[in-house]
């Protein structure tokens, strides 16, 4: 008996376009938030109010884009006997990575000369509200169905 291959030409999910679209929406209104809060934090705190913005949209995009990044790497191998069990896998592992990696920053950033507290947190919970704005806006409007990729016997 052969073992399953878990690496193959499988077809793609309808979700995939959901998620690409997240993604590319996200990563625009990370670039409008960067923008914007690093105008308004070199008003507010000079150079360290406009790294601490730019860092705060850069962490909540590259925290955001892997775990889109994961589920879109995950269902490369939806046809594969063990897709359920992959499929989490590199979801949640990916999601203890960026949470282990989120207190590491966290505590590096906290308190240097060089970042300004109050707007890298504003700027992180801008971001964070702007993609999860973009994320509700992007599944609202598709179009998929309850049982999306279901395969109905043939009937003979």
């Amino acid at each position: 008996m052969t073992e399953p291959a878990i690496r193959g030409n499988y077809p793609k999910p309808s979700s995939n376009q959901v998620f690409s679209t997240i993604l590319k929406f996200d990563i625009i209104i990370a670039v409008v938030i960067a923008v914007v809060g690093g105008v308004i934090g070199y008003l507010v705190a000079g150079g360290s109010g406009l790294a601490s913005a730019l860092i705060g949209t850069a962490m909540v995009l590259v925290f955001g884009g892997i775990t889109v990044v994961s589920i879109l790497v995950a269902n490369r191998y939806t046809a594969s006997p063990i897709y359920p069990t992959l499929f989490f896998a590199v979801v949640l592992g990916t999601w203890i990575l960026k949470f282990v990696l989120f207190i590491v920053l966290m505590l590096v950033l906290r308190g240097q000369p060089w970042t300004n507290d109050i707007v890298l947190f504003v700027s992180i919970v801008a971001a964070i509200l702007g993609t999860l704005t973009v994320d509700v806006i992007v599944i609202a409007r598709s179009r998929m169905a309850y049982a999306s990729d279901v395969q109905l016997p043939s009937g003979e």
